[in-house]
């Protein structure tokens, strides 16, 4: 199991806020429904484990499965039990009306002999009433929670005993919480009624346990292995357990790469073994064709007629082993399911069944759903064994999977078309293509969706096929892969690869733009701006000439990347919209979610930061859609995170960050990630993450870089670490060496925000190092003479390198960045002091510290109450309004009206997770413990109509 609790913070906050009111009588049950193994029980421990902590008494009661063949009471008799374990029989007799006990004998015996009329009507009521009694009088001690699980076993009595429960118990400080699988639950199942009977019971909620989402397979995966698993690995796990916790479990007891947790298997299988032996067949044909199959290939594959096949399935669908899904097809409830009955099949068996399919789909290709039968038979014929078939459906197959962006499911594909190739003799005639290009088109897939040494082999393997001098164009265009493929990995040296790809396609055609597009968007990268320029203009009128408006959209994007780097955001901007719409027109997805993970970026530093995020929606949106999670996707999250950072919301930023790393990133995305990650940590005054992360993108040791982008904000983070740990010396080198390089990043909002911080650095140096923090100062206002301030974020910066703290301060708050604002009116409160004028600079302390407070910005909140201090005006007690972040303001308005996690996130457009944080925050800033004090609270400081 993970030690780690994932993915259930939004269900263990909505049974904490129903025990709060079960405390004042306005709760009285929970039916917490989920499938087995979907974490039900690991989700209530963690419940009453925290209840208990609070003084809260908890009585466990579970059915098993024999109850339902006579076991009564069981629930009920555990929980008995357990009391009269802690406390003795006589003291529980004596919170009942004088002889009750003997009603509870029937029960157990240490309350001697039962009634005679015990098992008539009357002693039944009776001991019902006792058992409510109990309840109510031991909830006059303390709080009380009764959980009984697997009521999906209870016996009839049991059953009876909770709807009476559930009805009459009105006393507050009393809650009980039961379980249930809710896939056990066929159309006869005696709990239905009882659960749609309590269900109109006032005080009585329903909860749905959900499948863990993929990040949280990953997260569980993480807390089981002690590290972070690969994204493959997570992938295959996640695809084979359906988000199911204890499949996760067995899947990793086993090794990802075992065929099938034996144990789990028998488990499965005993439900399946249960059935009529004829529709067990029928399942084994159902498995065959997958974890969906629609009714009319069902049939024609089984040789049975509607009827026949109809009543041969009844049991299944009534046992919960088959789903009957839209289209009249079924579905096996889970994939493991249909696996473990796919496994019982026999060779001979395997191989009909599978040829069967490919006849009757190959036959009529609307018996599978439309844009599926591609995908259906490259599969089928693969397990026919049909060497011929197999290879050249699953061209076909791959060839359509690039048509709907689905890249990922490509690359399997193509891989078999490989691994094929030789047992067809005449395979290049059969599909029309040889086996480089095979290659190359694999090559390209794995490009697209993130796939890097997949990639590099494919690469290789194409570039040792060929001869440059017999197929220039082809060598030229696969090293040009290949040097992608190797900035992703973070190797440095690809400009010599570009330049020799580039002699290569000496004439003016459409191979020479696609050389020159890359080699562009990497000189532009690398600061080298005057030619990289120079080729895009050489792309664009060759690409505009020859009418390919791709490769036109791709130079323009290099073109804007340009503009951006030379500090121009407002042509960035507009270059990029032109690209994007080119890239509408083609309907090319990496054109337009490109200029869309651009334009985040751009926006950003326009200070326009609201569109900046919505966008990221849609770019999100956009990757998905055009199969490029990996790649674009991962862009748009990075620039969405860069900036959440920005304006302050650093918890919304390190999730974005955190379920970017899940995605199993690139090198170089993973790196941008965790410099985000780390300007938070450093915000928040966590060196030791600070320095790991460092550490891992090779700052420390200096790990060298291409790009200047990649130095500029390298650079910055270690200096921000430097003094962070009161090291304004080390700071000092740092910026010494930077500066010592031929060039720096034109970009201006960088540059100005590197300036900034070395003007922080030569301020702490000039007691120790005058010297050297005047030569530093020199250099850097060399550098700002001749960078542009193109943009309010950029002129922001500009303002605090030039010490206009108070300008500054202004700006940013324009700007909605909290953390920049405050800092600046620190430094300017600093000047105030220092010219004798106190009252100025506590009057701007007491503007920075709330900012600083919401932010939990801890390094910045102590400078501020010390400076605070010295200047006389100590640290004052704040207002909720002024604690209180605006979007938390948001999150507190819906909490006030009743909404719950789930409903907030979804008006707010956050994850649950984060709703819950920022409830956290609210309550914790606000001095309460429940939602309810908190909405109490809002109303009486009138914090809700500011």
């Amino acid at each position: 199991m993970s030690p780690v609790f994932v993915g259930r913070e939004e269900q263990l906050a909505s049974l904490s806020e129903v025990f709060d009111e079960a405390r004042k009588g306005a709760a009285t049950a929970v039916l917490l429904g989920g499938e087995a193994g979907v974490g039900k029980t690991r989700l209530v421990q963690r419940f009453v484990e925290k209840a208990a902590e609070d003084g809260a008494r908890v009585l466990y009661g579970g059915c098993v499965e024999l109850s339902s063949e006579g076991l009564a009471y069981a629930p009920f008799t555990a929980a008995l039990r357990q009391l009269v374990r802690e406390q003795g029989p006589g003291q529980i007799a004596a919170l009942l009306p004088e002889g009750a006990e003997r009603d509870l004998a029937r029960l157990l015996p240490e309350f001697g002999e039962p009634n005679a009329d015990g098992e008539t009507d009357t002693g039944r009521a009776r001991l019902f009433e006792q058992f409510l009694t109990l309840l109510e009088r031991l909830a006059d001690s303390r709080p009380t929670i009764l959980l009984i699980e697997d009521i999906h076993w209870a016996d009839r009595s049991s059953r009876d005993l909770i709807a009476f429960l559930s009805r009459n118990l009105r006393t507050p400080q009393v809650l009980i919480v039961m379980t249930y699988r809710s896939d056990d639950l066929h159309r006869q199942h005696p709990l239905r009624p009882v659960l749609a009977e309590l269900g109109r019971v006032d005080g009585v909620y329903r909860m749905d346990l959900p499948r863990l989402s993929r990040d949280e397979v990953a997260q569980q995966m993480a807390g089981i292995l002690g590290n972070a698993p690969e994204y493959s690995t997570v992938q295959k796990v996640y695809d084979r357990s359906e988000g199911i916790p204890l499949f996760v479990e067995a899947l990793l007891d086993c090794g990802a790469d075992c065929t099938f947790p034996e144990s789990m298997q028998d488990l499965i299988l005993g439900s399946v073994e249960r059935l009529p032996e004829e529709t067990q067949r029928v399942l084994r044909v159902a498995a065959a064709g997958g974890t969906r199959v629609g009714h009319a290939l069902l049939a024609a594959v089984s040789g049975l007629s509607d009827i026949e096949l109809e009543t041969a399935l009844r049991p299944a669908i009534a046992g919960n082993v088959l789903q009957i899904a839209d289209n009249r097809a079924y579905v096996f409830r889970h994939a493991l399911i249909r696996e473990a009955v796919h496994e019982e099949l026999l060779p001979g068996e395997y191989q009909r069944l599978h040829a069967r399919y490919a006849e009757e789909i190959s036959r009529d290709r609307e018996l599978v759903p439309p844009g599926r039968a591609a995908v259906e038979l490259a599969h089928h014929w693969y397990g026919a064994r049909d060497d011929l078939w197999a290879l050249i459906s699953a061209w076909e197959a791959a060839r359509k999977s690039f048509h709907a962006f689905a890249y990922t499911e490509a690359i399997p594909l193509l891989e078999r078309v490989l691994m094929l190739w030789d047992r067809v003799p005449d395979a290049a005639e059969r599909i029309g293509a040889d086996h480089t290009a095979v290659l190359e088109r694999a090559s390209e897939a794995a490009l697209a969706g993130g796939e890097l040494d997949r990639g590099i082999k494919f690469v290789k393997a194409a570039l040792s096929q060929l001869d440059e001098t017999r197929e220039p164009d082809r060598v030229a265009k696969l090293i040009v892969r290949w040097a992608g493929f190797k900035v992703d990995k973070g190797k440095t040296g690809v400009l010599d690869d570009l330049r020799h790809a580039l002699r290569l396609v000496p004439e003016p055609t459409l191979d020479r733009v696609e050389v020159v597009m890359p080699i562009s968007r990497h000189l532009m990268l690398s600061g080298d701006l005057e030619e990289g320029f120079a080729l895009v203009e050489e792309g664009l009128r060759l690409a505009r000439k020859l009418g390919d408006k791709c490769l036109e959209g791709d130079l323009l994007l290099n073109q804007a990347l340009g503009h951006s780097i030379a500090g121009d955001t407002e042509a960035s901007l507009a270059t990029n919209l032109t690209a994007m719409e080119l890239g509408r027109q083609e309907s090319s997805g990496r054109l337009i979610a490109r200029a869309v993970g651009n334009n985040i970026d751009a926006l950003n530093e326009l200070g326009r930061w609201q569109e900046a995020l919505d966008l990221s929606e849609e770019g999100w949106r956009l990757s998905k859609k055009y199969g490029r999670l990996r790649v674009s996707g991962l862009f748009v999250l990075n620039n969405r995170a860069e900036t959440l950072e920005a304006i302050g919301r650093w918890d919304e930023a390190i999730e974005t960050v955190e379920r970017a790393l899940n995605l199993g990133p690139t090198l170089r995305k993973r790196h941008h990630l965790l410099r985000v990650r780390a300007d938070v940590a450093l915000g928040r005054g966590e060196p030791a993450l600070v320095e790991s992360i460092l550490a891992e993108i090779g700052v420390l040791k200096e790990r060298p870089e291409d790009f200047v982008q990649d130095i500029t904000n390298s650079t910055r983070l270690r200096i921000g670490w430097h003094l962070s740990r009161g090291e304004p010396d080390q700071a000092l080198a740092v910026a010494e060496r930077i500066l010592a390089r031929p060039a720096q990043s034109p970009k201006a909002m960088l540059g100005w925000r590197l300036l900034s911080l070395l003007k922080t650095v030569c301020d702490a140096s000039d007691g120790t190092e005058p010297v050297r923090a005047r030569a530093v100062r020199r250099q850097a206002a060399e550098v700002a003479a001749k960078l542009k301030a193109s943009g309010p974020v950029a002129e922001a910066y500009r303002l605090s390198y030039a010490g206009d703290f108070d300008a500054a301060a202004a700006a940013w708050e324009r700007l909605s960045r909290p953390h920049n604002q405050a800092k600046a009116l620190l430094r300017a409160a600093g000047e105030s002091a220092r010219s004798g004028d106190r009252e100025g600079a506590a009057s701007r302390l007491a503007v920075a510290g709330p900012l600083a407070a919401a932010l939990r910005a801890v390094p910045l909140l102590d400078e501020i109450e010390a400076l605070s201090r010295r200047v006389g005006g100590g640290s004052r007690q704040q207002e909720g309004s002024e604690l209180l972040t605006p979007r938390e303001l948001e999150v507190l308005r819906l909490v006030a009206l009743g909404r719950t996690n789930r409903d907030i996130a979804a008006e707010l457009f956050i994850s649950a997770k984060t709703v819950s944080v920022h409830v956290s925050n609210i309550l914790a800033k606000m001095g309460v413990t429940t939602r309810g004090e908190a909405a109490a609270a809002a109303h009486r400081l009138s914090l809700l109509t500011r």
